[in-house]
């Protein structure tokens, strides 16, 4: 997957978007409504391939759900030292996000693989900023954006 953080976002109508991106976005209503049960199911009633479904479901979106989420998911490889976690969930608090989900692997090799969903309504830096900010201390490895639905 593409670095979220190097992308960039465009705000556009409507009536500009290809077909099978529109498609998308009402397969994407339907699923989250309960509609219908399936992905199968969502491209079947919107006339829609699954392969066009699965191309642009993570790229198109309905301007309403970006402004109200703001999850950032975050990839970090972290050199298993004592307080690292802790050090890096302060620096995330430090800029105002919250933490929804934790998960760090088994440390292996002196490494451990941390994956953040953070809730940054409140965030007080961009995103660019919150990356470099967490690429900055010394026992992190990698820090890679994986997924928002608002940035």
């Amino acid at each position: 997957m593409k670095n979220i953080a190097n992308q960039r976002y465009y705000l556009v109508r409507e009536d500009v978007l290809t077909d099978a991106m529109q498609k998308t976005l009402e397969a994407k209503e339907l699923l989250q409504t309960g509609a219908v049960a399936s992905i199968w199911d969502a491209v079947k009633e919107v006339d829609l391939s699954r392969s066009a479904f699965y191309k642009y479901r993570d790229a198109v979106f309905p301007f309403h759900s970006i402004v109200q989420e703001r999850i950032l998911t975050l990839f970090l490889q972290l050199q298993d030292r004592k307080g690292s976690l802790a050090k890096l969930l302060e620096t995330i608090s430090e800029a105002h996000c919250n933490v929804l989900t934790i998960h760090q692997t088994i440390p292996i090799q002196g490494r451990a693989n941390v994956t953040l969903s953070l809730d940054v309504t409140n965030m007080a830096v961009d995103l660019n900023e919150l990356v470099q900010l967490l690429k900055r201390l010394e026992f992190i490895e990698s820090a890679e954006v994986i997924s928002s639905g608002a940035l």
